[in-house]
């Protein structure tokens, strides 16, 4: 095992991190959830990484997200990923696709992962990721952000969690109302993080079927039956 991962040891053990090495993660979205997402896991050793993000980096996106700075404003997110995968990792095998997720691509991008992670701002592309994936029978990390307020839940194919919360809406989250401080895209990230090992590595799943709602003003984690 590589002096890269020593720190890894104990918590994720070397057979395990054969497991993550061999991973295909699909991570839709590349702003505020996504950057820290994709930071992660690039840093704990998965192997194959694929991001998705037809946006480029705008002022407003500097609060927030990871990769965003003053140099490549205007820039592909996907593309500014894939320039700092290279420089963290070189070993995690990263496909850039740097255009919006349609229900005409999303079959041709989705196939050949063993997860998908929800890093999206609106609920049609959610919807669209939850359908998708269970006809492709792959789990799906979810993760929604706003103010100081987070959600998130695995769920498996059948489960439908996403059509349960918010029927067929098309509007945005509530996160376009709410905002979005540094803070919280952060936290949530790296709930849905320790949600995607537990997931690869096969560990028991709390919140397979539920959603887990976390108020960081009051510090409230509350877990609800949907």
């Amino acid at each position: 095992m590589e002096k890269r991962y020593e720190r890894n040891h104990s918590t994720i053990s070397e057979e395990d991190m054969v497991v993550l090495k061999n991973s295909k993660v699909l991570v839709v979205g590349c702003g505020g959830l996504g950057g820290y997402i994709i930071e992660m896991l690039i840093r704990i050793g998965l192997g194959y990484l694929t991001v998705v993000d037809g946006d480029v980096f705008e002022e407003s996106n500097l609060n927030r997200q990871l990769y965003s700075t003053m140099k490549n404003l205007g820039m592909s997110k996907a593309e500014a990923v894939k320039a700092r995968v290279h420089l963290v990792n070189p070993d995690t095998e990263l496909i850039a696709v740097s255009h919006k997720l349609t229900p005409e691509n999303i079959h041709s991008i989705i196939r050949d992962h063993d997860l998908v992670i929800d890093a999206v701002d609106n609920i049609e592309t959610r919807l669209l990721l939850e359908a998708t994936c269970c006809e492709h029978d792959l789990p799906l990390i979810h993760g929604a952000i706003a103010g100081w307020y987070f959600q998130l839940s695995v769920i498996i194919p059948g489960d439908n969690l996403l059509s349960k919360i918010y029927g067929s809406s098309s509007e945005k989250g509530i996160e376009s109302v709410l905002g979005n401080p540094s803070f919280t895209p952060a936290a949530a990230a790296s709930f849905q993080v320790a949600e995607c090992i537990k997931v690869l590595l096969n560990k028991d799943l709390p919140l397979k079927g539920k959603l887990l709602y976390v108020d960081l003003l009051n510090n409230s984690f509350d877990i609800l039956e949907i």
